[in-house]
């Protein structure tokens, strides 16, 4: 069918991704309005200690966005300027852009292979310094990093291991959630994620001494909050270090808690969507899916699949794009944007792996919306699309 144009915008009849958001959602946002405390109080307390007993957490705290969460974790680390941490480049910017916040070099890294697109820990291994500090390490699409591998080496060199877990809440490795893993996990509740709050995210961690920097930061190095003072708990404040508006609101937060509720429910439908890609597309030509068989536990946060060297990509999306079928890629290497390749000169050639990655992959919708027919349309679609290449 053709584009379904309203005000000259493209409305998807399969869209990339959507929200499972119903009147429950709007009638706890209604109790906050109603209440007239919309900055972070009690609500968000709440959600933080629900987010931390489902995932196993000691500690959580609410932040406006992943990226604050990332930026946070790598303040409290220590992490500073001559300083570099791994991350891979396989990831949205935001990974590396905290990293460059604090002024440390972020050392990218290459994926594992063409079936799994985490971060190698043999490269992790390549890419140690005495300068490293820490490692970032991203659960790419939900599926788990090789977590005992990564652990083994941050031990062995005395680093830290920093869990960018946007794509993962409800994912585990060997039966321990994502995020609970390293010294600090972050989480986003952006528009896209398997729990959302529009923008939001959460700093997790076991380590006791990190819980005091955490909540200051966040909130302009004060040690004490405008609820504090709301409650006559306080009457002043001092500003212990340089600190950032990183506070969330009490709406996300009520949100949060609704879509918490709904998060194993959600995993479970896109798991089953999953599988049904994947037993639709196994044995299409020029098409390979990667994940298979990894150790763990996936939120299926998206689907993404392989292109051979024969299929054009941008031709393929065009199609989709015309059927109504939205897609994507993910994700375009950082160290080959621009502004990288300013900063630190990173080039072409130096990631191979990944960069066949950035050239290949396709993501599919996926969400917990979707119907099992709505999967059976886009493969027939895909299908005759990769046979015509």
């Amino acid at each position: 069918m053709p584009d379904i144009l309203v005000n000259g915008k493209t409305i998807w009849k399969y869209s990339l991704s959507d929200i499972d958001l119903g009147q429950e959602e709007i009638n706890e946002v209604v109790k906050v309005l109603r209440s007239k405390w919309l900055t972070m109080g009690l609500v968000t307390q709440e959600f933080e200690k629900q987010f931390a007993m489902y995932l196993g957490a000691k500690y959580a705290f609410a932040v406006a966005n992943g990226t604050a969460a990332l930026h946070i974790a790598c303040k409290v680390l220590g992490i500073r300027a001559g300083d570099e941490v791994i991350v891979p480049s396989l990831t949205f910017v935001a990974s590396a852009n905290a990293i460059v916040y604090t002024g440390a070099t972020p050392i990218f890294t290459d994926i594992t292979s063409m079936d799994n697109f985490n971060v190698s820990p043999e490269d992790i291994l390549r890419k140690i310094t005495e300068k490293t500090k820490a490692i970032m390490i991203v659960h790419y699409g939900g599926f788990p990093c090789d977590m005992d591998a990564i652990m083994g080496i941050a031990k062995k060199y005395n680093l830290k291991v920093i869990e960018d877990a946007c794509h993962a809440p409800g994912a585990e490795y060997e039966d321990i959630k994502l995020g609970t893993i390293g010294d600090i996990g972050c989480f986003s509740y952006f528009g896209n994620k398997n729990m959302t709050t529009g923008e939001g995210g959460m700093i997790v961690t076991a380590d006791d001494s990190l819980t005091e920097r955490i909540r200051t930061i966040r909130s302009h190095g004060m040690t004490t909050l405008t609820w504090d003072r709301h409650q006559g708990h306080a009457s002043s404040y001092d500003v212990l270090e340089l600190g950032y508006n990183y506070r969330i609101n009490e709406m996300a937060s009520a949100l949060g808690m609704v879509q918490l509720r709904k998060l194993e429910r959600n995993n479970h439908k896109r798991k089953i969507l999953t599988e049904e890609y994947i037993k639709r597309l196994r044995n299409v030509p020029h098409i390979s899916i990667p994940f298979q068989g990894i150790k763990g536990k996936s939120a299926y946060h998206i689907f993404p699949i392989l292109l051979d060297e024969k299929i054009s990509r941008a031709k393929v999306m065009e199609v989709l794009k015309r059927t109504g079928i939205q897609s994507s890629i993910y994700y375009p290497p950082i160290h080959l944007f621009t502004s990288y390749r300013n900063m630190y000169g990173t080039n072409k050639g130096m990631l191979p792996k990944t960069e066949y990655i950035g050239e290949h992959e396709l993501t599919l919708p996926l969400h917990p919306l979707m119907k099992v027919a709505d999967i059976d349309y886009i493969c027939d679609v895909m299908g005759q699309l990769v046979r015509i290449k």
